[in-house]
C-alpha cells in the first residue's frame, strides 16, 4: 500500500538527509527549466518546423510528470494536520497560490480534449511559461524575495498611494493647460493619464507632449518628481533585501535563534512546519 505521508514528503521540498526527495526535487527543477526553454524555442517558426515533433514529445512527457505530481499533491495533502480533512482540507489546499500555478501549468495541454476551440487554446498555451513559478517551491531565493516584499508592504502601499495622487494631479493639470492647444490629444483626463504615466515613470515615449510654455514647465516638474517616484519603491525593496539577507546570514538554528529558512524562532519550527509552512507562505 502506498504511504501517503511518504508521497507528501517526496513531493515537498526535500528535508535534511532525504536523498530520494532531493532527487525528485532535482528532476522537477530540470523539467521546469527545460519546459520554459522549450516554450521559448517553440515560438520560433523555423525551430518548430524542424524540431516540432521533439518539442511536442517532450511537452507530453513533462505534462504527464506534472500531472502525476499535481494529483499526488492533491491526494497526499491530507497527511498533514493542516489539510487533514478529506474534503475541506483538499479544497483549501487547492486554492493555495502555488497549487493554482501547478494547475495552470498543465491545463493548456488538456484544453483540446475538453472541447476548447483550438484558436482559444493557442492563447492559453502561453500559461505554460508559468511553470517557471513552480521553481519558487524549491528555491530559497524566491522565498527571500517574497519576505523582502511582504516585510515592506506597508511602505510600498504608501509609495503607491503617493504615485496615484501625483498621477491624478498631473493629468488634471495637463488637461487644463493643454486641451485648447491640443484638443485631439489632451481631450480628457483619462486620455491625459497615459502621458502622466509615461512621464512619471521616466519612460517618455514622446508620442504625447505639451506645446504650451506652462505645459512644458509642468511637464518638467513632473519629470523631476518621476525620478524620485521610481527611486522610492526601489529603495524600499532594496532595504527589504538587506534586512532579509542580514537575517539569513546571521541566523543560527543550532543556537536556538532564528531559522534561516523561514525567519521565525527555530524552537517553534522543530516539527514538520519547517518543511510545509515554507511552501505555504510563498506567493
Amino acid at each position: 500500500m502506498i504511504d501517503k505521508r511518504r508521497v507528501w514528503e517526496l513531493l515537498e521540498p526535500a528535508g535534511d538527509g532525504d536523498r530520494m526527495s532531493r532527487v525528485v526535487d532535482l528532476v522537477l527543477i530540470f523539467l521546469i527549466v527545460f519546459n520554459v526553454i522549450g516554450v521559448a524555442l517553440g515560438s520560433v517558426p523555423s525551430v518548430y518546423r524542424s524540431a516540432g515533433p521533439y518539442l511536442d514529445g517532450f511537452e507530453a512527457l513533462s505534462v504527464a510528470v506534472f500531472t502525476v505530481e499535481y494529483l499526488g499533491r492533491m491526494w497526499s495533502c491530507t497527511a498533514t494536520a493542516r489539510y487533514a480533512a478529506p474534503v475541506s482540507g483538499r479544497i483549501r489546499f487547492f486554492f493555495r497560490p502555488l497549487i493554482l500555478v501547478d494547475l495552470l501549468a498543465i491545463l493548456p495541454f488538456y484544453l483540446p480534449f475538453l472541447g476548447v476551440d483550438l484558436r482559444t487554446m493557442r492563447a492559453f498555451r502561453i500559461f505554460r511559461i508559468l511553470r517557471i513559478l513552480k521553481l519558487a517551491r524549491y528555491s530559497h531565493a524566491f522565498y527571500i524575495i517574497q519576505r523582502a516584499i511582504s516585510g515592506k508592504l506597508e511602505e510600498l502601499l504608501i509609495s503607491g498611494l503617493i504615485l496615484f495622487v501625483l498621477l491624478a494631479i498631473s493629468s488634471s493639470l495637463m488637461f487644463l493647460v493643454e486641451r485648447e492647444s491640443q484638443p485631439e490629444v489632451f481631450y480628457s483626463i483619462p486620455a491625459t493619464l497615459w502621458w502622466s504615466v509615461v512621464t512619471l515613470t521616466t519612460v517618455g515615449y514622446g508620442d504625447i507632449y505639451p506645446v504650451t510654455t506652462l505645459g512644458k514647465i509642468i511637464a518638467g516638474l513632473i519629470s523631476i518628481l518621476g525620478v524620485g517616484m521610481v527611486a522610492l519603491p526601489a529603495g524600499i525593496i532594496s532595504a527589504g533585501f538587506v534586512d532579509e539577507f542580514s537575517r539569513y546570514k546571521s541566523a543560527k538554528c543550532d543556537d536556538g535563534d532564528i531559522c534561516p529558512t523561514c525567519g521565525r524562532p527555530y524552537d517553534e519550527e522543530r516539527t514538520e512546519v519547517t518543511k510545509t509552512n515554507r511552501d505555504d507562505e510563498l506567493p
